[in-house]
């Protein structure tokens, strides 16, 4: 059972876990070491910049081939048409000036017995530690009919950039009266809520613009983060223009069919205007070509070091990673670079690394003006992370001027977290 503590007492606890100084008290590496840091994410960015202000010996070098990186968190906003796609966008110019090697190439093979990471341009690096911060990629074979060609014609829209660009633009096109459907997967899923904050902000927009129209969550699971909190916004903001299918009723999707827009479930076929299908999910792929992703598709590892336990000298972070409770977000991905930094430094200097309580806090939007959290701090026991119940939920009886407030707050929380990664 969780505790109750007070929204602006959760965001206070949790803002330590975004500022430089969260740190524990930490001996300084003897001699410099060279750390490789693979994925510009939250994770990798904060893993990167926090070993170098932790221990300016290090040559730390982050490999991430985009030069730009958009952020998921607030990316259904861009789709619901209330903030633009550059609000999402952030470059690596401040974290090269840290004195940081940021290498804009893909790696595409790791040695863990010559210690080296193999660039896309031919190149290699070395390293004594080497982090994996890779973030999701899609279990493509677990959902007949939907590969990279069904991208175009049934967005994802889970990794942000291009493809949420998409999904707006199919909603703006839409004939007023179509059905929207968002096909939910099974966890362990990237931002558990976030499909249902998505289809909150996307009846918003049709309910402005296209208000004969409808959205259908095909989902595969019965129950819901936050659900009472979900529905109640739903019946208050829009009526019966959100249908939700769960799992028990027949709303696991088994299949696409991209040709024609169709979705095939247990109990029946759907054909929407708009398919956004959200397929199931695994560790990034370089995890995988490392040798650090079990059959699961994700990374086991030791929830203290978050080394690797399939691959000596490699740290996986982030959403990569077999975490138990702790959610795959941007919060927690964050909070995790710097436990993981602190780690390889104490390792380093020969100490034996500090046990991590990290904080995490995730936001939910449902309306402009109207939104709601939840909070929660994760320790290590046996080989996961789980929920000591120091957080809290929003209420469900709260009234609606603490919800504005929760929604001022996720867009402060990112603010704070993006300058905090980003610079």
């Amino acid at each position: 059972m969780r505790m109750k503590v007070t929204r602006r007492e959760a965001v206070r606890r949790l803002a330590a876990s975004v500022i430089p100084l969260a740190f524990p008290a930490i001996a300084r590496a003897q001699a410099a070491a060279r750390v490789v840091v693979v994925g510009g994410g939250f994770g990798g960015v904060a893993c990167a910049r926090a070993l170098k202000r932790l221990e300016p010996k290090l040559v730390v070098t982050l490999i991430e081939p985009t030069g730009i990186f958009t952020a998921c968190p607030l990316s259904n906003e861009v789709i619901a048409d209330l903030r633009e796609i550059d609000a999402q966008q952030f470059g690596y110019d401040k974290i090269a000036a840290q004195g940081i090697t940021v290498v804009p190439q893909a790696a595409t093979k790791i040695d863990p017995h010559a210690h080296s990471v193999a660039l896309a341009d031919g190149g290699t690096l070395g390293y004594e530690r080497l982090v994996l911060s890779p973030g999701i990629d899609f279990k493509l074979d677990a959902l007949p009919g939907y590969d990279e060609a069904a991208f175009e014609k049934m967005p994802h829209a889970w990794q942000a950039g291009e493809q949420t660009l998409l999904l707006r633009k199919q909603l703006e096109a839409m004939d007023d009266g179509g059905t929207v459907a968002i096909a939910v997967p099974a966890n362990p899923a990237r931002c558990p809520p976030a499909p249902y904050e998505r289809a909150s902000l996307i009846a918003h927009y049709l309910k402005a613009k296209k208000p004969r129209s409808k959205v259908l969550i095909l989902d595969a699971k019965d129950e819901i983060p936050q659900q009472r909190l979900f529905e109640d916004a739903w019946k208050t903001f829009y009526g019966d223009m959100i249908e939700r299918v769960p799992l028990s009723q027949g709303g696991r999707v088994t299949s696409v069919e991209p040709k024609t827009k169709t979705i095939i479930t247990e109990f029946g076929n759907y054909t929407p205007e708009i398919a956004n299908v959200i397929p199931p999910q695994k560790a990034g792929r370089i995890a995988e070509i490392a040798g650090a992703a079990d059959r699961t598709g994700w990374c086991p590892i030791d929830p203290v070091t978050f080394a690797s336990k399939l691959v000596p000298d490699i740290h996986v972070i982030g959403d990569a990673c077999l975490g138990g409770g702790i959610p795959k977000s941007a919060s927690a991905a964050n909070a995790q670079g710097k436990a993981c930094a602190a780690t390889i430094v104490d390792q380093l200097s020969g100490k034996t690394p500090e046990t991590p309580k990290l904080r995490g806090i995730c936001y939910d939007t449902v309306a402009p003006g109207y939104a709601f959290s939840l909070a929660g701090t994760y320790v290590p026991k046996d080989d996961i992370f789980v929920e000591t119940g120091n957080g809290g939920s929003s209420a469900v009886d709260a009234p609606r001027e603490t919800r504005a407030r929760e929604a001022a707050e996720a867009q402060a929380w990112f603010k704070t977290i993006t300058a905090d990664s980003f610079g």
